[in-house]
C-alpha cells in the first residue's frame, strides 16, 4: 500500500474527484485503484479566494505497480509505502495473574493518561486498581455545573478532578506535536473510537470529540477496564507513599496510603493525576520524591464572536459547513523579552469556572462537537520560567499560581464570579464599568474591572503589546468590545517529576510519573499516548 501526500482539491469536490486526483497524481487510470482510503484531510485558507482541503491517502495497487512506482519516486517524500500502524504489545500476562508472588499494578488518577494507562494494563492481563479523587463521569458533572449555575465548589469533584480529568470539560482537542514514531497516538485515537468517539478523528487533521461525547466515550473506556479484570475506586484520594530505603539515596515503592486509612500495596504505581493535584505534589515533595519547577504560563481568556473569525480566516467561504469553527494559532515577541501566543482555542465555545480549590477563580476553555456556540474564545498567555519568575523552590509555580488565581477571586467579587475587561478598556488602561455587544460566557458570573491588577506588570506590558499585533493577522481581534476573563494559569503543570529511560522515578523506583502532571504532556492525546508508553514499562519490568 501507498501513502500519497498533498492532494488538494476544492471545497465541493466529490469522491469521483478525489480518485480521479490520486489516478492523476500516480499517472495511473482509476480502475487501476483497488483501494483508496483517506488517512488525514485539513484545509489550506492562506488564499480565501481559494480554500482547498488537503489529503493524505492511502492507496492499494497490484503489488508489481505499487514497486514500480516506488522505484521511480527516488526521494519525492509524496508517495511513500503506507507505515504499519497497527499496535503490537509488549508482553501478556498469564493465566491466573496475580500469582503468589506478583502484585497488581496500582494507577492514581483516571484523567486521559490514567484511563490508557489502566485500559493498556487491563488489555495486557495485569488487572490494574485505579484510584480516583473525584467522582464518576455522570455525578462529577452535576458536581461541576453546582460550580457554574449556583457557585458551589466541591474540591474533590470540579473541572480538574474526577473521572475523565480536565480533558472532559474542554475542547476535547486531539492532536499533539509530540514525536510518535510508533504511532501509538492511532492506538489513543482507535480506543477512543471504540468507546464511542466519532470515527472522523481518525482522518481529520485536527480532530476533537466535544465534552458531550466524551462522557459516554469515558463511561465505555472504564466498562473495557472492569470487564478485563481491572478496577475503579472513585472517591479514594491517596495521601501517602509506602517505601523502603533501596540504596544509592534511591527508595522503592512499596504501596500507597488512602485518606481513609487504608493501605494498598504494589511495587509498580502510575502517578497520573494532571496538573492541578497541588496537595498530592507536596506529599511527594515531603516524601523525598525529586521534583524540578518547570516554565508554564499566565493570562487571560480572549472572547469573540465566532463570525468575526470565521471572516478572518474564510472570507467568503465564513458559515461554510464544510469548514466548520474557524481557529487560529497565534504567537507574538514583545519588546520586554516575553513572547505572548493563544492557547486552547476553542471554536464556537464557552469559557469556563475551572478552580479546583476554594476561594480562587481560574479559567478554561470548552466547546461540544458542534462547536455551534455563539464565542470564539482562546487563552492569551505570556510565558513564564523558574528561573526568571519563580526561582525560590520547587514549588514555587504553584504558589504563584495560588496568589493569582487567589487575586482572580477577590477582583471577581470573591463569589466565583470572573474578573472581566473589554479590549477596548484594556488597551486604552481604564476599568471597564459595563459590557458591550459581546455576551461573556463565563458562569456563574462576571464583574467588569481593570484587569491589569490581576497579573505581573511584565505580563500587562507582554499583552497589550500582542492584541493589536494580532489583529495585524486576525481582522477584528483587537476589537473593542471583546471581553478578556481572567484568569487563566493552568496551562500546563508548573512541576516536572523527573523519571528515567524506563519511565520510573529517577530516586523512587516503582513509581511512573506520566502524563501532564508529571510534566511529559500536554493535552488529552499526548497524554494517552504517555500513558501507554507507561503501561508498557510497567509490562516489561512486571513480566520481566
Amino acid at each position: 500500500m501507498l501513502r500519497l501526500n498533498n492532494i488538494k482539491l476544492p471545497l465541493d469536490h466529490s469522491d469521483a474527484d478525489l480518485l480521479n486526483a490520486v489516478a492523476r497524481h500516480l499517472k495511473l487510470d482509476p480502475g487501476a485503484i483497488h483501494a483508496c482510503t483517506v488517512f488525514r484531510r485539513s484545509h489550506d485558507a492562506r488564499r480565501k479566494s481559494d480554500i482547498r482541503f488537503i489529503y493524505q491517502v492511502d492507496v492499494s495497487l497490484e503489488e508489481s505497480t505499487e514497486q514500480a512506482i516506488l522505484a521511480a519516486q527516488g526521494d519525492n517524500a509524496a508517495i511513500r509505502p503506507s507505515p504499519d500502524m497497527r499496535y503490537r504489545f509488549v508482553g501478556k500476562a498469564e493465566q491466573g495473574f496475580p500469582h503468589e508472588s506478583q502484585q497488581r499494578p496500582l494507577v492514581i488518577g483516571f484523567g486521559p493518561c490514567g484511563i490508557l494507562a489502566a485500559l493498556l494494563l487491563a488489555q495486557m492481563g495485569l488487572k490494574p486498581i485505579v484510584l480516583e479523587r473525584g467522582r464518576d463521569v455522570r455525578q462529577r458533572t452535576k458536581d461541576t455545573w453546582g460550580l457554574w449555575r449556583n457557585g458551589e465548589l466541591k474540591p474533590q469533584s470540579n473541572v480538574q478532578f474526577g473521572e475523565g480529568g480536565a480533558g472532559t470539560f474542554s475542547d476535547g482537542k486531539l492532536y499533539s506535536q509530540v514525536k510518535d514514531k510508533r504511532h501509538l497516538g492511532r492506538k489513543v485515537l482507535t480506543e477512543f473510537v471504540d468507546a464511542g468517539a466519532p470515527a472522523e478523528i481518525l482522518t481529520e487533521a485536527k480532530p476533537h470529540i466535544g465534552t458531550f461525547k466524551l462522557v459516554k466515550m469515558v463511561e465505555n473506556m472504564r466498562a473495557q477496564i472492569v470487564r478485563l479484570g481491572g478496577e475503579i475506586r472513585f472517591e479514594h484520594k491517596v495521601v501517602g507513599l509506602l517505601r523502603q530505603e533501596s540504596g544509592h539515596d534511591e527508595q522503592q515503592v512499596t504501596g500507597l496510603l488512602l485518606e481513609s486509612g487504608e493501605q494498598l500495596l504494589s511495587r509498580h504505581i502510575v502517578l497520573a493525576v494532571g496538573h492541578s493535584a497541588r496537595d498530592t505534589f507536596q506529599m511527594l515533595f515531603e516524601e523525598g520524591v525529586f521534583i524540578e519547577p518547570k516554565p508554564f504560563s499566565i493570562g487571560f481568556r480572549i472572547e469573540h464572536p465566532q463570525s468575526v473569525i470565521d471572516r478572518a480566516r474564510f472570507g467568503e467561504q465564513a458559515g461554510n459547513p464544510l469548514l466548520g469553527a474557524a481557529e487560529y494559532k497565534l504567537v507574538h515577541h514583545c519588546d520586554n523579552g516575553r513572547s505572548v501566543y493563544s492557547f486552547c482555542m476553542c471554536p464556537g465555545g464557552t469559557v469556563v469556572a475551572a478552580t479546583s480549590e476554594e476561594g480562587r477563580v481560574v479559567t478554561n476553555g470548552m466547546s461540544q462537537y458542534s462547536r455551534n456556540e455563539r464565542n470564539a474564545n482562546s487563552a492569551i498567555v505570556v510565558g513564564i520560567t523558574p528561573e526568571q519568575d519563580y526561582p525560590q523552590h520547587p514549588l514555587a509555580g504553584i504558589d504563584l499560581q495560588r496568589r493569582l488565581e487567589s487575586l482572580a477571586w477577590e477582583l471577581g467579587g470573591k463569589n466565583y464570579n470572573a474578573p472581566v475587561q473589554l479590549v477596548g478598556d484594556f488597551l486604552a488602561n481604564r476599568a471597564s464599568t459595563d459590557l458591550a455587544s459581546v455576551v461573556p460566557s463565563y458562569q456563574p458570573g462576571v464583574t467588569p474591572v481593570d484587569l491589569s491588577k490581576a497579573l505581573p506588570e511584565f505580563a500587562i506590558t507582554a499583552i497589550r503589546e500582542a492584541i493589536p499585533a494580532f489583529d495585524r493577522k486576525i481582522k477584528g481581534f483587537a476589537m473593542a468590545d471583546a471581553v478578556l476573563t481572567g484568569i487563566e494559569t493552568r496551562t500546563s503543570s508548573p512541576i516536572c517529576i523527573r523519571r528515567d529511560a524506563g519511565c520510573q522515578s529517577v530516586n523512587t523506583r516503582g513509581l511512573y510519573p506520566a502524563g501532564e502532571g508529571a510534566g511529559y504532556a500536554g493535552g488529552i492525546l499526548s497524554a494517552g499516548i504517555d500513558g501507554i508508553k507507561v503501561a508498557e514499562a510497567i509490562a516489561l519490568d512486571l513480566l520481566a
